[in-house]
């Protein structure tokens, strides 16, 4: 593939800084890019590669101002970072690998209902009273269950289980080892503090357009539903408990743990390793740091951090507190010193 800073600049609705013919055929971070290759800045932080980058092509955000000429093109675009995006979306339309029709051995069980241009993978088994749309991609060794259905355009990457009676939506990506639809924990002790196990009889329902990275795992729920609206984005290794609920667009970095039965809003960003303990609600628009551990409910809006959590504000100022902590006990021993050398003259 070739594209054009002409082509490219017209995509983004972009103007153009330089030779509008030059072409590349590569993408690169711009302290990594070579001749041929595109690159972007939308961070500040890199902001000194503009001027060493070896790129033939940069998309740059217009709030950035050259402070010297560059031997490179620049498209200049309201948004790099979207900019960039979108570049990979069109490039990965242009490679991407349209497969179809069935390779053996793999099982359709003669109850299950198969959309058109369906690919199914070696290996992959489809149970009984299944339903699976249009387009949908099933690589090599894929299991559904019974009654699980599939919404039109969604890929299953290798290696993906989805439990009996499960639902996905439409345009959903589900990347290997992933597993939908696990039982609960759910273990009642009885009188010899032996634990009998609560049959977990719900489901999980992923909504469009939702994506769940490789090797998460979301729980099906005891009664009902655990509930993953539209457009959630979960990256890899996050754990999903029982009932719980996520808001739409909400996005999960690896890593993060959600508690039974809590409720998630919509919008919000959880960084990596963040937890939330059962039953509690998370409102819309929240941000929680990575490592953050949230053991009450929050508030619509609301930025938190720490573990226990508490206020994103207050803790970068209790932060600084706690790198002094050292500094601060010799300098309190050595007013208590001064205070027991007072006392003692005084006698």
């Amino acid at each position: 593939m070739q594209l054009t800073a002409k082509t490219i600049a017209e995509h983004l609705k972009g103007t153009i800084e330089g030779d509008e013919n030059v072409a590349v055929s590569g993408f690169a971070r711009i302290e990594q890019a070579n001749k041929g290759e595109l690159c972007f800045l939308a961070n500040p932080k890199y902001e000194d590669w503009l001027y060493k980058t070896k790129a033939s092509l940069a998309i740059v955000s217009k709030k950035f101002k050259l402070r010297e000429p560059v031997p490179y093109t620049v498209v200049w675009v309201d948004d790099a970072y979207r900019g960039i995006a979108a570049m990979l979306d069109l490039y990965a339309a242009m490679h991407s690998v349209q497969k179809k029709g069935r390779e053996y051995p793999s099982h359709i069980s003669w109850r299950a209902k198969m959309g058109k241009g369906c690919y199914i993978g070696r290996y992959a088994y489809v149970s009984k009273d299944a339903k699976i749309g249009n387009n949908v991609k099933i690589f090599p060794q894929v299991y559904i269950g019974d009654g699980v259905s599939v919404g039109d355009n969604t890929i299953l990457y290798s290696g993906v289980k989805i439990y009996a009676g499960c639902h996905v939506g439409k345009n959903c990506i589900l990347h290997s080892g992933c597993v939908i639809g696990s039982d609960g924990f759910g273990f009642a002790p009885d009188e010899n503090r032996r634990y009998k196990k609560i049959p977990q009889v719900g489901n999980v329902i992923l909504e469009d357009d939702v994506e769940v990275g490789a090797n998460s795992t979301l729980d099906r729920a005891t009664m009902n539903s655990t509930i993953i609206h539209r457009g959630v984005k979960l990256d890899n290794l996050v754990h999903i408990a029982h009932n719980v609920e996520v808001g739409a667009d909400t996005v999960m970095a690896a890593l993060n743990g959600i508690a039974g039965s809590s409720k998630i809003g919509e919008r919000c960003m959880f960084g990596g390793q963040a937890g939330v303990v059962g039953h509690l609600t998370i409102g819309n628009d929240v941000l929680l740091a990575a490592r953050t551990g949230i053991a009450g409910d929050v508030k619509d809006g609301e930025s938190r951090m720490g573990f226990p959590d508490m206020p994103a504000g207050m803790y970068r100022r209790s932060h600084v507190i706690f790198k002094n902590l050292p500094d601060l006990q010799n300098k309190v021993s050595a007013l208590q010193k001064e205070v027991e050398a007072l006392k003692g003259e005084k006698r």
